[in-house]
């Protein structure tokens, strides 16, 4: 549990596309996994995190599951960058459905349904890039999980958008 921040959908002119992001939120706490980086190699995540700035959090803004307090460093856009999506720069339906995938995975149901209740910026409009995936690390996601997100979607009232000459991919 990371307290302090809050995920968001925002666009960097450094990317074609919007991604998540966080951004300082105080009364706000996300969920999220801590990921030991390769070999340590943090310029090689540095370089493909280059739309975001690295922040270091402070051990009061990590509670870790197994009690131990560690190192947790997390990206987030930089302001000087920083813009809401648009349908030139929309979310890509590929990357919403491995995130939410990952939190099912992890956490469950009501785990994946905090992250939609947790981040902000549904009013960015979605790519529906499901059955042609733009996302480099896209995974393959069932019925169950389609119909999940789906049904959140429609919840939160998403656009959705096909590809045109207008979208900046």
């Amino acid at each position: 549990l990371v307290r302090g921040w809050r995920r968001s959908w925002r666009h960097t002119n450094l990317r074609a596309v919007a991604y998540l992001t966080v951004e300082p939120a105080p009364r706000s706490a996300i969920q999220g996994l801590i990921a030991s980086v390769p070999n340590d190699d943090w310029s090689a995540l540095d370089q493909r995190e280059h739309a975001y700035d690295r922040v270091a959090l402070s051990p009061s803004e990590v509670d870790c599951a197994q009690g131990a307090e560690i190192s947790v460093q997390l990206y987030k856009t930089s302001p000087k960058n920083d813009a809401p999506p648009s349908v030139r720069h929309p979310v890509l339906q590929s990357y919403l459905d491995t995130v939410v995938a990952g939190y099912l995975d992890v956490f469950g149901a009501e785990g994946a349904s905090d992250f939609f209740a947790s981040t902000t910026g549904w009013d960015a409009p979605i790519l529906d890039d499901r059955h042609e995936p733009i996302y480099p690390r896209t995974t393959t996601i069932d019925a169950a999980t389609r119909r999940f997100i789906d049904t959140k979607l429609d919840a939160l009232g998403v656009e959705r958008v096909a590809k045109t000459d207008d979208i900046a991919i």
